[in-house]
């Protein structure tokens, strides 16, 4: 049995938001991760074929997310 790992491929904060780019090499798949310090909400991005990483990397809010994290759907 092999542990699925995910890798942080780069990271970078700005005016309250931490972005990282991880990696699943067992699906190959990249996931750009914004955590807002500020209002407590997180998302995630799934980059999809065709799509380059740094492009969602740099510009994460021009993407549709694949999961969002609200401290308020969590507290209830």
């Amino acid at each position: 049995m092999t542990a699925m790992t995910t890798r942080e491929l780069n990271h970078r904060t700005i005016d309250g938001l931490d972005i990282r780019m991880l990696w699943d090499p067992g699906s190959n798949l990249v996931t750009i991760v914004v955590d807002d310090a500020r209002t407590g909400e997180s998302f995630e991005v799934e980059v999809g074929p065709g799509v380059r990483p740094m492009d969602v990397f740099m510009h994460p809010f021009a993407y549709s997310p694949t999961r969002v994290f609200s401290p308020l759907a969590e507290a209830a």
